[in-house]
């Protein structure tokens, strides 16, 4: 794994117009960013020889990453579609790394797009919601995915003291940072009260520590080191990654106050050659508001228990310790789904570009991403940096 370290780089990155894009589909939105990637880099798509995709949840197809190739109108010689939920986009990053070292493509584009918001009915999206437990041990007692996470904020509640005013304040620092992103869906400044007051979803979670329902796409161009530098943009390298799996369903978590999140990122610090302290940023899952203190605290910038303190003390705010999600995260720059990871992804690039304007992080050299798919399930981590090492 100490092989991927410093050797491959992203030297295109794109997003669409994210929140309700009721005039393109999730095809035209996923063509739409890889359009754009490839301008951003300076080559015509003719240059593409690998593709990754993940399925659509409002227009899937059997095939693909195929079929957005056909799309295209480009014959890849490697093309896959991934399927690892909200950890998709980290884990095919390795994937797409690992075919340019090992030769079976030179310059591979990582697309992801949905259109959960203007693409789905309501009958459609409650489905969704409702069918993700088990079959036969959660599924038959009726709860959705908001329920899954009450149960991980009521279990960290109620061994660490934990306070719905620490979720909350999550919700606020991530507003504070779309509040400077102009792409955004959700911009408008929130406070404590604001996210207490909201409507009650899964107790002790309220609307606003819930993440949107977004449509959109983005995309990143990868490349070996070696030719990195040839290309339009600053290259963005890759530095560590890692994964961890814990469970399928959440009724089988042998923890709901810890993840394994802890083992992807000590693979992906191991990797990197860094420690949480290096990290200039993060950008965390934040499907909802109990993850991201979860995240906080398996990754290693703060003790377990501590979660609700960091962010508090600390802050994860544009002013704090540790800015976290700094284009607006899931809870509010947007999240159609699966794809919602690739705006971390494109966001950390042009931090780690110093082109991200008002938001930008001083000075920022190293940045961790973090994905998670399923309850709290399949983990992905990311390091990436300014340099090759």
């Amino acid at each position: 794994m100490s092989s991927l370290r410093g050797k491959v780089a992203i030297v295109g990155a794109a997003d669409t117009r994210v929140g309700v894009v009721p005039d393109r589909t999730a095809t035209e939105l996923c063509i739409e960013s890889v359009l754009l990637a490839l301008a951003d880099a300076g080559i015509g798509k003719d240059e593409v020889d690998g593709l990754v995709t993940c399925n659509s949840m409002a227009q899937p197809m059997l095939y693909h990453a195929e079929a957005i190739a056909e799309y295209l109108a480009i014959t890849p010689r490697y093309c896959f579609a991934a399927g690892a939920g909200g950890g998709t986009t980290f884990s095919v990053l390795h994937h797409a790394a690992s075919a340019i070292l090992t030769g079976m493509a030179e310059v591979v584009v990582v697309a992801m797009a949905d259109s959960l918001r203007s693409g789905l009915t309501r009958d459609q999206a409650m489905l969704m919601q409702s069918s993700t437990g088990h079959p036969q041990y959660e599924q038959p007692y009726g709860p959705t995915v908001p329920a899954y996470y009450a149960l991980i904020a009521q279990a960290h509640m109620a061994r660490y003291g934990t306070r719905p005013e620490h979720f909350a304040e999550i919700a606020v620092a991530c507003r504070a940072h779309a509040a400077r992103n102009p792409a955004a869906q959700m911009r408008e400044s929130i406070t404590v009260d604001d996210v207490l007051n909201s409507r009650m979803i899964a107790d002790p979670l309220h609307l606003l520590d819930c993440s949107l329902v977004s449509d959109g796409g983005a995309a990143i161009i990868l490349v070996a080191a070696e030719r990195a530098r040839a290309f339009r943009q600053s290259p963005v390298y890759v530095l560590g990654v890692g994964e961890g799996h814990g469970h399928e369903h959440i009724s089988q978590a042998q923890d709901l106050t810890a993840s394994a999140a802890r083992e992807s990122g000590q693979r992906a610090y191991a990797m990197a050659g860094l420690r949480p302290a290096d990290m200039d940023f993060a950008q965390l899952y934040d499907c909802f508001t109990p993850t991201v203190l979860v995240e906080l605290e398996d990754l290693g910038f703060c003790a377990k228990g501590e979660g609700g303190a960091f962010v508090s003390e600390a802050g994860i705010g544009p002013a704090g310790q540790l800015p976290v999600n700094t284009h607006g995260g899931l809870l509010s720059h947007c999240h159609p789904g699966n794809p919602g990871s690739m705006f971390a992804l494109t966001e950390s690039v042009w931090q780690l570009r110093h082109t991200a304007g008002e938001r930008q992080v001083a000075n920022a050299r190293y940045g961790l991403l973090h994905a998670q798919g399923g309850i709290m399930s399949s983990h992905s981590t990311l390091i990436l940096g300014r340099e090759e090492g």
